[in-house]
C-alpha cells in the first residue's frame, strides 16, 4: 500500500467517549441477546415437561414466559440491535467496514437464521395456544435452533477481532471464523445463555397471577434445572482465557488497572450467581421470590458487563488484532502516515473550527479526531486534558511520540512531527480554556526532538511485558 485510505466523517457524544456509547448499547444488546437464545431453550424443555398432558403447570408457563420473551427480547432486542449499527457506524465505520467485507456471507447467513427465529417465534405466539404439543415443540425447536446458530455466526465474527489466528497469514473466511477462540467463547455464551433464562424465568414464575406458593415453587426448581451448565463456566472462561494473545492476558493480570478490576468484577458476579444459583436453587431447591430473582439477574447482568468490557479492552491496541489499531489505523498505514503525515488529509471540518485561533491548532483538533476520541474525550469520561495536565510540554511531546511504549495497550503514533506538535499545542490550548490567542510553535529544536522520539519509538505495537515474553517463549 503506498496512499492513505478514504477518510469517514465521525461524530462525537461529549461529555461520553465513543466507546462507553457503543459499550453501553452493546452490553444491553448482547444480555438481551443470550435471553433469547437461552428463552429458546428453556421453553423447548417445559414444552417436553408439558406434552401428552405429562405438566399441566408447565403448560400455562410457556405461555406467560414466551409473551415475556417476546417484548422484552423481541422488541427490545431488535431496537438495541439497530442502536449498535447506528453508534458504530458513527464511532469506527472502518472497523464495521472491514467486519462486513471479510464475513458479508456470514452476516448474510446470521440474519437468515435471525428472521427464521422471528418469523418461529411470532407464529408461537399467534397461534401457540391452538396448537397440538407436536406441532409446539416443532416451532418452540425451530425457534430455539435459530436463535442458537445466530450466536454461532456472530460468536465467529466477535471471537475473531481478538484471536484471528491463522487468518491474520492466511486471510480466508474459515481460518478467521474458526479462531482460537471461537469454541470456547460460543460454548460460554451458551452456558451464559441458559442462565439468564433461568433467571428471569423466575422472575415471570412470580409475576404471574394463579399459580399458588407450592406450584411456584415447582416451576422455579425445574427452570433451575438450566443453570447446571455454570459447572463449566470457570473451565471455559480459563480455555478462552488462554487463547488470547500474550498482551491481552497481560492488561488483564494488572497491565490495566481498569481491565483488572473488571475482570474481578466479572468473576466475583459470576462466583456469587452460580453459587447461589448452584447451591441454593439446585442443590437445595430453595424458593426465591421476585425481589431475589431481580437481585440475581441484575448480577448476571454485572457480569455480562464487565466480561464484555474485558473481551473489548483486551484487544488493545488493536480493533482486529494485528491488522487495524483501535484508531481505525492499520500497521501499514502508520508507516505512510510518518512521512506523509495523517490528519493534514482529513477534508472533513471540526465543528468548531472559526473558533480556532490558527491553523495549527486546527491541525491539531483533526489528530485529536482522528487518532484518539475514539477512546478518549477532551473534558468528559477518560480525558485528555486530565490524563495530560500534569506533564510538561516536553513530557508530552516525548510521551505521545513514544506512545506505545508510554502506554503500551495505545496505537502508535499516526503521523509526522510537525502532525504530533500540532496535537500536543492543541491540548496545551484546551487545557488552557481555550484562549482567542494562542502562538503557533515553530520550534525547530523541538521538531527535531520529536522527530527523533518517533523513529526511536518505530511504528510497531508497544512491547509486552518482560514477564509475558517470557512465559510466552
Amino acid at each position: 500500500m503506498d496512499r492513505l485510505p478514504a477518510f469517514y466523517p465521525l461524530n462525537d457524544f461529549d461529555p461520553l467517549m465513543k466507546g462507553m456509547v457503543i459499550g453501553g448499547m452493546g452490553i444491553v444488546h448482547v444480555f438481551l441477546a443470550q435471553f433469547a437464545i437461552g428463552g429458546g431453550m428453556l421453553l423447548c424443555y417445559f414444552q417436553r415437561l408439558a406434552s401428552g398432558g405429562g405438566d399441566p403447570l408447565a403448560r400455562r408457563f410457556i405461555d406467560g414466559y414466551f409473551k415475556a420473551l417476546v417484548l422484552v427480547s423481541f422488541v427490545l432486542g431488535a431496537l438495541t440491535g439497530v442502536g449498535m449499527w447506528l453508534t458504530a457506524i458513527q464511532v469506527s465505520p472502518r472497523t464495521i467496514g472491514v467486519m462486513v467485507d471479510e464475513f458479508h456471507w456470514v452476516w448474510a447467513t446470521e440474519w437468515t437464521f435471525f428472521c427464521l427465529e422471528v418469523v418461529a417465534g411470532y407464529a408461537f405466539y399467534r397461534c401457540g395456544a391452538r396448537l397440538s404439543d407436536r406441532r409446539r415443540m416443532a416451532l418452540l425447536a425451530m425457534y430455539s435452533v435459530a436463535a442458537w446458530f445466530s450466536l454461532f455466526w456472530i460468536n465467529g465474527i466477535l471471537s475473531w477481532q481478538l484471536t484471528p489466528g491463522a487468518w491474520v497469514a492466511e486471510r480466508t473466511v474459515w481460518s478467521g471464523f474458526f479462531n482460537p477462540g471461537f469454541w470456547p467463547s460460543l460454548l460460554y455464551r451458551t452456558a451464559s445463555s441458559m442462565t439468564i433464562a433461568a433467571l428471569i424465568a423466575c422472575i415471570v414464575i412470580n409475576a404471574m397471577p394463579g399459580f399458588s406458593s407450592d406450584e411456584r415453587r415447582a416451576l422455579i426448581r425445574r427452570a433451575s434445572n438450566l443453570m447446571l451448565p455454570m459447572l463449566f463456566m470457570p473451565a471455559l472462561a480459563v480455555w478462552y482465557f488462554l487463547t488470547m494473545p500474550a498482551d491481552s492476558r497481560s492488561w488483564m493480570l494488572g497491565g490495566s488497572p481498569a481491565m483488572s478490576l473488571f475482570l474481578a468484577g466479572a468473576a466475583g458476579s459470576s462466583m456469587l450467581l452460580g453459587g447461589y444459583a448452584l447451591v441454593g436453587l439446585v442443590r437445595q431447591k430453595l424458593y426465591i421470590n421476585g425481589a431475589t430473582a431481580t437481585t440475581l439477574t441484575a448480577l448476571a447482568l454485572a457480569a455480562t458487563a464487565c466480561g464484555e468490557f474485558v473481551r473489548e479492552g483486551s484487544r488493545k491496541p488493536y480493533t482486529v488484532r494485528e491488522s487495524l489499531y483501535a484508531n481505525s489505523i492499520t500497521p501499514e498505514e502508520v508507516k505512510i502516515a510518518r512521512v506523509a503525515g495523517w490528519a493534514r488529509h482529513d477534508p472533513y471540518p471540526l465543528p468548531d473550527e472559526s473558533e480556532y485561533p490558527n491553523p495549527q491548532l486546527v491541525l491539531g483538533g483533526k489528530g485529536f479526531r482522528l487518532q484518539c476520541s475514539v477512546c478518549h474525550t477532551l473534558d468528559g469520561a477518560n480525558g485528555l486534558t486530565h490524563l495530560v495536565g500534569t506533564w510538561s510540554l516536553e513530557q508530552r511531546r516525548m510521551n505521545l511520540a513514544m506512545l506505545q511504549h508510554t502506554k503500551p495497550f495505545m496505537p502508535p503514533f499516526a503521523g509526522d512531527a510537525e502532525e504530533l506538535e500540532a496535537l500536543v499545542q492543541f491540548l496545551g490550548w484546551h487545557g488552557a480554556g481555550r484562549p482567542r490567542n494562542w502562538t503557533m510553535s515553530n520550534d525547530a529544536a523541538a521538531l527535531s526532538s520529536i522527530r527523533a522520539w518517533l523513529d526511536e519509538a518505530g511504528t510497531g505495537p508497544g512491547t509486552v511485558p518482560a514477564a509475558e515474553r517470557q512465559g510466552r517463549r
